[in-house]
C-alpha cells in the first residue's frame, strides 16, 4: 500500500498524454514496444542532452545511470515505510501509553509530511541533482529509523517517524531518473515497470510487519526499515550515476505555474476525484488496524495477512485501466472506478447493518477500494496532466500533494471516529461518503469536458 499509497499518487505515469479537448488522446501508448527495447542504454534525454551518445547502465558503476533493480529498491523501501508497521499500531499505542487515535498520527502526519516532500523535492533535485538528494535523504532515513526504535517517549517517536518521510523521495526520484534517461514517450512505460517491480510491497509489507510484531515486538518492523534503508544507501552510492543536467526555474518557476492550473475547473475535477477516491484508501489505512484488533480480535500476524486485500484489487484495476482506457475514454474510466468503490462500500455497509460481521467480509470488500482506485487513478492523473500539457510537471506535483494531504486528513478522521464499542460502521460510512464525493467529481469532469468540446473554457 505504500506503493499503493505511493501508486495512488504516481499512476499518471502509466499513460502517455496528448493535448485534448474532451478526452486525452491515449492512442500513442507504446508500453510493450518500449519495454522490449529498454536496456538503460538509451540516450540521456533531459532537454539539454537529447543528442548525446548512448550511456549504458552498468550495475555498481556510479558513472552510469542506475540499474532498474536500484530504482525498484528506491521505490520499494519508501512503500514499505508506509505500511509495514500498521499491524503494530495497537501494540505501539500500549507501549507508549497513548490512545490509539494519538498513535494513528504516525500515519496521518506521515502522509501530510509526504505531501510537503513531494512539492519540495522536485525543485531541490533540479538544483542539486538526483544523486546527492537520494543519498542524503536515504542516510537520514536510516538514522531516524534507529531513533524510532529507541525513542523513550511518544513525542520523540513521532518526530523520528515524520523525518522518515525523507525516504518518500525515493519514489519521486525513481520516476524523475527514468524521465532523465529516456524520451518522454517512453518514460511512462519505464516507470510502469518500476512500479510493477515494487507492487508486491503493499501485500507483503503488512504480513511481514504483523509476523515480526508477534515474534519480536513492534520494534522489529523498524529494524527492518533501518536495514533496508542501509542496503539502499550502499547500493545507491555505488550504482546511481547522476542523470540530470541543471535547468532554470526551481521553486519560483514552479510557483509561477500554479495559478494557470488553479483556474481550470477540469483540473480540480480530476484532482478531487482522485483525492476522494484515494482518500477512502487512506481512511482504511487509519482505521483498519483498530477494526482488526478491537472489533475482530485479530493478532498482528492475522491482521497483516488480511491487510493487503486492497492491493489485490488495485493490481487488477491497473490491468483493466491499461487495457481499456484508450477504448473507453479517460473520463468514463474515472466514473467507472468511482462507481466500483461506491458499490463495494454500499454492499459492505449493508452486510454490517445486517449483522454479518466477519474479517473475511470486511477485508474482502476492501478489494473494491483497490479495484476502483486501480481503474480511476491512472485516468484521473492522466486527465490532470493533460488539462494544461505545458504544465504537466506542476500538475503532477500539485495533484499528488493534494491527494496525499487529503488522505492524511481522512486517515486522521478515521482514527478519531473509532473507539470502544463503535464497531466498523463509522469507518465504512466515512469511506462510502468519500467515494460518493468522487462520483460527483467524475460527473463534474464529464460536464466540463462537454463544455470544452463546445468551445468553452476548461
Amino acid at each position: 500500500m505504500g506503493k499503493f499509497a505511493k501508486s495512488l499518487f504516481c499512476d499518471e505515469c502509466s499513460l502517455q498524454i496528448s493535448k485534448y479537448k474532451s478526452e486525452p488522446d491515449l492512442s500513442a501508448i507504446t508500453a510493450m514496444d518500449a519495454a522490449a527495447t529498454w536496456v538503460y542504454g538509451r540516450a540521456m534525454t533531459s532537454p539539454s542532452t537529447q543528442h548525446q551518445p548512448r550511456l549504458k547502465a552498468r550495475f555498481l558503476d556510479p558513472t552510469t545511470p542506475p540499474h532498474i533493480g536500484t530504482l525498484i529498491l528506491m521505490a520499494g523501501v519508501g512503500a514499505l515505510s508506509l505500511n509495514v508497521f500498521l499491524p503494530s499500531l495497537p501494540s505501539m499505542a500500549e507501549h507508549f501509553g497513548v490512545d490509539y487515535s494519538l498513535m494513528q498520527l504516525s500515519v496521518s502526519l506521515y502522509l501530510a509530511m509526504t505531501a510537503v516532500v513531494q512539492i519540495l523535492i522536485g525543485p531541490i533535485s533540479d538544483r542539486y541533482g538526483r544523486r546527492p538528494v537520494v543519498i542524503g535523504c536515504t542516510a537520514l532515513f536510516v538514522v531516524v529509523s534507529l531513533g524510532a526504535i529507541f525513542a523513550p517517549t511518544f513525542g520523540v517517536f513521532l518526530a523520528c517517524r515524520l523525518l522518515q518521510t525523507s525516504i518518500a523521495t525515493g519514489f519521486a526520484m525513481s520516476r524523475a531518473i527514468v524521465r532523465d534517461m529516456v524520451p518522454q514517450d517512453q518514460a511512462a512505460s519505464m516507470i510502469g515497470y518500476v512500479t510493477m517491480g515494487m507492487s508486491i510491497v503493499p501485500m507483503l509489507g503488512p504480513v511481514a510487519g504483523g509476523a515480526l510484531d508477534q515474534w519480536f515486538g513492534w520494534q522489529a518492523s523498524f529494524w527492518m526499515l533501518a536495514v533496508g534503508g542501509l542496503a539502499l544507501l550502499i547500493i545507491v552510492y555505488f550504482d546511481q550515476g547522476e542523470t540530470f543536467e541543471r535547468q532554470t526555474g526551481g521553486f519560483r518557476g514552479q510557483l509561477r505555474e500554479y495559478p494557470a492550473l488553479l483556474t481550470s475547473q477540469r483540473f480540480w475535477g480530476y484532482c478531487l476525484a482522485a483525492a476522494f477516491a484515494s482518500g477512502a484508501f487512506f481512511a482504511y489505512l487509519g482505521g483498519a488496524p483498530f477494526v482488526g484488533s478491537d472489533v475482530f480480535n485479530m493478532t498482528p500476524a492475522e491482521l497483516g495477512l488480511y491487510f493487503g486485500a486492497p492491493a489485490i484489487g488495485y493490481m487488477v484495476g491497473n490491468g483493466v485501466s491499461g487495457r481499456y482506457s484508450v477504448r473507453v475514454g479517460v473520463n468514463s474510466m474515472v466514473l467507472m472506478g468511482a462507481l466500483i468503490t461506491v458499490i463495494g462500500m454500499v454492499l459492505l455497509l449493508a452486510f454490517d447493518v445486517a449483522g454479518l460481521q466477519h474479517p473475511l467480509v470486511f477485508f474482502g470488500f476492501m478489494i473494491f477500494i483497490g479495484l476502483g482506485n486501480g481503474v480511476l487513478l491512472p485516468n484521473a492523473n492522466a486527465g490532470m496532466l493533460s488539462v494544461r500539457p505545458h504544465l504537466a510537471g506542476s500538475a503532477a506535483g500539485l495533484g499528488g500533494a493534494f491527494m496525499i494531504g487529503g488522505g492524511a486528513g481522512l486517515s486522521a478522521i478515521a482514527g478519531f471516529i473509532l473507539g470502544p464499542g463503535t464497531g466498523a460502521a463509522p469507518l465504512i460510512i466515512l469511506m462510502l461518503l468519500t467515494t460518493l464525493a468522487s462520483v460527483v467529481c467524475a460527473l463534474w469532469v464529464i460536464a466540463r469536458a462537454r463544455t470544452v468540446a463546445r468551445g468553452g473554457e476548461g
